[in-house]
Formats: C-alpha cells, structure tokens, sequence
C-alpha cells in the first residue's frame, strides 16, 4: 500500500469527524427502533429454528414479518428467502399494483437496468408486465436530481395510471439518491390527484440510512434485498415487500400462487441469521456509510467529481467517482477486490451480465454471493466511467478497501 495514501486517509477521518458523528447518532436511533420491535413481538430463541417442507406455521417466519411492518411503520411485511433478490422482490411489488390496461408510471426518471426487463421496455419476455397489457410511462427528474412535482401531478392525474414507482437510489444513474423527505412530497402530490392509484418505492440500499422510511409517510408498497442493508451481512439470500396489507397479499400471491401466497414457504433454518442480521442493520448500515464518506473525502481531495460529497447528507449507502477513463475504473475495481475477504487474488474484468446493456467490471469478495452491504464496486463501461461503491461490514475493512483501490490507482 502506497504510504501516502494511508496519510491521506488519516487527514480525511479528521476532515469528516462531524459527519461520523452524526451517522452513529442515526444507527443509535435505529437501533433503538429494532430494539423495541423485537421486545413487543417477545422474539425467544424458539423462533429461530425453521421449518421444512410446506413451511406451514412457521412461528418465527411470521413474527419477523410482523417485526418488518412495525419497524418501517407498515401494515403488513413479506420477508421469504425465497425472493431471489431485489429484482424479484420489485417485480413481485409491481404486479400487485399494477392491473392489465391501465399505466404503471415512474416519477424518478427510467428505473435501474433489470427492472426494464421486468416492466418491458427492454427485450421481448414472456410474463412481463407489457406482456399482461400493462402500459409504461414515465417523468424524469429536473436537472438538479430533484422530484418534478408539476410534471408528476399532471401525469398521475391520468385515470389510466394506477401505479406510481419511484426509485430511492440511482441504480446506474449519476443522479443523486432521493431523501426520504422528496419521497414524501412526491407521494403527497400523486395522493393529491390519484388518491386511488398505488406508490410503490424501491428501497434497495436505502433503509436505516435516515430515521424513517418511505411507508411511513404514504408509501402503499416498498421492496428491498434481504443482501443489501436490511440483511445486516448475515442473511444468506432473501427479500422483503412491506406495506398496507392488501398490497403485500397480492404481491404474496404473484411470489407464490394465488390462494397461498404467504401461508407457505419454508423457511430451512435460517430464521437465526435473518433475526441477527436485522438486529445488526442500522449499525452495519452505519459501517457502510463511513466507508463511503471515507472514499468521497479520499477522492475528493485527489481531484475527482464524487456524489454525494463527503459532507453531503445521504439517503443511500452507494457512493459514486466519477474516474474518467476505463483503466482507472478496472484499477479501481481491482484494488476493492484486493481488499476482500474473500477471493482477493481475483482481477475484475469488464464482462457481459444479465439484465445491463453495457459490459460491467464487478469486484465483490463477499461472504455472502453478490452481498452489497459487504464492501463491493462496480460500474457500467461507459462514459464517465463512474465506479459505484457500496458496503462495508466493519469500518476498519472498508477502510483498507478504499485505500487498496486508490493505491492501485496511484500506480498507473
């Protein structure tokens, strides 16, 4: 490791020592919140060891459900490791809001590359949701990555629309990620002229980043990756779907069949770690975040375009740089790799991946496969080849990430 990268680091930590306080401040409410959860659902370890088959009356199952929906202030939860990752657990989502003939709209601008798939804007498969005759549109962002809230009342006053979705992070995007407070605001204005109409939110690397969550201020339906924060790094695979009741049935039936939904579903002793891993979120989050700060403030003063700032607040654990060139994006990615626990004698290269129409360089040396709460970076090939970075389960491992990566940088 380069020796000035490491006094760099040093500098750094100082610079942002008041955001470091205030993220820990966050988790510490969290994690009160959770705390409480578990207590008023009396969680015991007779909760903890699964079921089989059919997964009938599966107690603990149940009663982590129950602990979701009164965390994220929901009616009602879906949290099954039978959802495959966030993908599934938003597709589910999004035919339980959506009915055949009338418009699916999305006021965040065009959503993340695998969810296209999914609506039918890109390719020609078989069950999406243009397949059932559901209808795409969508309002994008104003310049500055706000919410257009004109633009949005007047789409969604349309009596063809009677699904809203709205993405809380930026996917592939170099758009900022949107605070709970604009998603407020943009339920409150699709409310006002479509009170019929279902808001649906992708939480995907959003929760326990900020006091609240979206279904706390009108969010009918929400989805996120059991591998991603709400996991905590512990949940071996899995998803989860919260919202008002009736919504999170349906979306049940379409993970399941109809008339089953989530009455079946076993759940293989995995109930331990997906208790654990809640327990754990806010303060994994709140790794997950230092590191991205870390990496913002490192870069920054290497003179690179970073988003968010390093003292900008954030609504999501992702952080982007923008690197300007394919080699110092492999690099990038490379040095992240280097820094896992896991497969750090692997060198990323740009490849094919389902779901993304450019190639994508991916490092992640993760515990869990595909885990993006455990320290990882990737970015699309192409223009401004910007690496996004997400995770970190423990500061100090972060840390030595960010400073492998921009070592391996410095080298070329």
């Amino acid at each position: 490791m380069n020796e000035k990268v490491r006094e760099l680091a040093r500098l750094v930590e100082q610079r942002v020592a008041p955001r470091f306080a205030e993220i820990d401040e966050v988790a510490a409410i969290n994690t009160e919140k959770v705390m409480d959860a578990f207590r008023r659902n009396r969680v015991s370890d007779s909760l903890f060891a699964g079921t089989t088959g059919y997964g009938y009356d599966d107690a603990g199952r149940e009663t982590l459900d129950k602990i979701f929906a009164d965390v994220f202030g929901a009616e009602s939860a879906l949290v099954r490791v039978g959802i495959v990752n966030g993908t599934h657990a938003i597709a589910c989502a999004l035919f339980a809001a959506c009915e055949p003939g009338k418009t699916l709209l999305s006021i965040s601008g065009m959503p993340y590359d695998t969810i296209l798939s999914t609506i039918g804007v890109t390719g020609d498969y078989f069950g999406s949701l243009k397949y059932y005759g559901v209808d795409f549109d969508h309002v994008d962002l104003r310049a500055d990555g706000s919410p257009d809230l004109e633009a949005i009342r007047r789409r969604a006053a349309d009596p063809k629309v009677c699904a809203v979705a709205i993405q809380r992070s930026r996917g592939y995007a170099t758009r900022k990620a949107l605070s709970v407070s604009e998603i407020a605001d943009m339920i409150a204005a699709v409310k006002e002229v479509n009170p019929s109409a279902c808001v649906f939110v992708d939480n995907c690397y959003g929760e326990f980043t900020e006091l609240h969550e979206p279904t706390e201020f009108g969010a009918d339906l929400m989805a996120g990756s059991l591998i991603k924060n709400p996991g905590g790094g512990m949940a071996p695979t899995g998803g989860y779907i919260a919202g008002k009741a009736e919504y999170v049935e349906r979306a049940a039936y379409r993970m399941t069949t109809p008339g089953i939904g989530g009455e079946c579903g076993a759940t293989l002793g995995v109930n331990l770690q997906l208790y654990r891993g809640f327990f754990m979120a806010p303060h994994v989050v709140a790794q997950a975040l230092k590191t991205a700060v870390l990496c913002a403030g490192m870069l920054e003063e290497l003179g690179y375009k970073t988003s968010p700032g390093a003292m900008e607040p954030r609504s999501d654990i992702v952080q982007i740089v923008e690197l300007g060139s394919p080699d110092k994006l492999c690099r990038f990615c490379r040095g992240i790799q280097y820094g896992a626990p896991v497969d750090s004698f692997a060198a990323p290269v740009p490849a094919p991946m389902p779901g993304y129409e450019d190639e994508v360089v991916m490092a992640s040396g993760s515990f869990v496969q595909g885990s993006t709460i455990e320290l990882s970076a990737d970015g699309p090939m192409r223009e401004p080849y910007a690496a996004y970075l997400q995770g970190g389960l423990t500061y100090e491992s972060g840390r030595l990430g960010i400073m492998y990566a921009i070592s391996e940088m410095l080298e070329a």
